[in-house]
This record gives structure tokens, sequence and C-alpha cells, in this order.
């Protein structure tokens, strides 16, 4: 019997320092436990590999590879207690991937984007300044 127990043990596949240090962002918690870490860290392995699981369902029935981020919505939106928690935390849903984006839609170069106020841009760092003459280098 101790054998069947060790069999269906589950194994937190997470790090325990990357685990600890996202339960710490919490401002009310000082210290985690041992058994604490363990708990969220095999709950949470838990949770995504069911959220997968699920998403995977929708990609197929949608007969698509790949999973995107709308079918892991839809997969959520499926499911009553994952969706009162998870649905608010998505990014809001843009056009449908099975289209091709629209020329408007899709993003300027990196030099046509507006810099915030009091930020430069690294490209403006390595341009030659309009005072400054060409480095010779002898050979």
């Amino acid at each position: 019997m101790a054998e069947e127990e060790e069999e269906t043990m589950i194994r937190p596949e997470f790090p325990n320092g990357r685990v600890k240090k996202i339960m710490k962002l919490d401002q009310d918690i000082k210290k985690v436990n041992s058994e604490a870490l363990f708990l969220i860290s095999c709950s949470t392995q838990l949770f995504l590999g069911f959220l997968a699981e699920r998403s995977a369902d929708v990609a197929t029935e949608k007969k698509r590879k790949v999973v995107k981020l709308e079918h892991i919505r839809a997969a959520v939106k499926r499911h009553q207690p994952t969706s009162d928690f998870l649905l608010d935390s998505f990014p809001l849903p843009s056009q449908p991937s099975d289209h091709p984006p629209s020329d408007r839609n899709r993003s300027r170069p990196v030099a046509e984007k507006p810099v915030p106020a009091g930020i430069r841009r690294i490209d403006d760092f390595f341009r030659m300044q309009a005072n400054e003459a060409p480095i010779e280098i002898d050979e």
C-alpha cells in the first residue's frame, strides 16, 4: 500500500524559490511555511494542467493545432468557478486570430512610435551628432 501512495504522489515542477518570491509579493505574507509552499506549488501545477487540457480541447474543436489566448479565454468561460476569478485578468479580446490583421492594425516601426516625455531612444545615443566629425582610424 505504501508503494501505491508513492506512485500517486504529486511532485511540483515549479522552482520553490520562484514560488516563494511570488507568494511574498503579497504584503500580508512575511514568511512562507514549507508545507504551504508545497501545497501552493502542487495546486498551481494541477490548475495549469487543467487549464491546458481545457484550452487544448477548445483548440481541437476549432480545428487548430496551436493553443492561443482566445482558446484559453473560451476554456475559462466554460468553467464557471474558474471564470469567476480569472476572466477579469485576461486582456480584452482583439480581433480573432483566424482573420489576417488589417493594415491599420499593424504596429509602426519603432522610430515612428511616440516617446514619452523625459525618455530618449537608444538609437539617439548611437546617432552621430551634426557637429561631430567621424573618427578616423589609422591602420
